[in-house]
């Protein structure tokens, strides 16, 4: 991932996510943007149209600064792919945690019988990610790890492959992520 800012617009110059309205490389304008969150790593931008992108984390001073100097609102919010992805782990939690984990899922509009379809999908991806490369992270998967699964060197590509056209997985993850609260 490749980002330039400049006084009005990003450009991106390498976004490796297919599907991505700036795939391979795009301009976002700041009247495109509803509001991002720089603290995040890798921060977010959220459009108009309820894309999810990403910069650098190296470049989060500059899309706060970007953000201020356009008048786009900061806003921190849950991911709602973080608690879809909770059981791709390397951590065990309780049942006081897994049942706050349901209700936030609940309160995003996902019935169980939802939440249980979408994480069967992404089962094979998931696991090959955290546990078949050895990445072992205990802390947090969130909407950008579901992304490099999908399409980055850490997955078999027979398994990327069997998630279907790369372009209409983005938009179902898309989809998912713009229902969180």
């Amino acid at each position: 991932m490749e980002v330039s800012f400049a006084e009005d617009h990003i450009l991106f110059l390498r976004y490796d996510f297919p599907g991505a309205t700036v795939h391979p490389t795009g301009t976002l304008t700041a009247r495109q943007i509803r509001d991002a969150n720089w603290i995040l790593s890798p921060p977010e931008i959220r459009t108009t149209l309820g894309e999810t992108l990403f910069v650098p984390h190296a470049q989060q001073a500059q899309l706060e600064q970007f953000c201020l100097r356009n008048g786009i609102a900061g806003k921190q919010r849950l991911d709602i792919w973080s608690d879809l992805l909770e059981p791709f782990l390397d951590t065990e939690f309780g049942p006081e945690h897994v049942q706050a984990t349901d209700k936030r899922l609940r309160q995003a509009g996902l019935s169980g019988e939802e939440v249980a379809g979408i994480r069967r999908r992404v089962t094979p991806l998931m696991h090959a990610y955290n546990f078949d490369s050895m990445l072992w992270e205990w802390v947090d998967l969130s909407l950008y790890d579901l992304l490099s699964a999908a399409t980055g060197p850490l997955v078999d590509p027979g398994i990327q492959a069997a998630l279907g056209d790369p372009s209409a997985f983005y938009n179902w993850a898309m989809e998912i992520a713009e229902r969180r609260r």
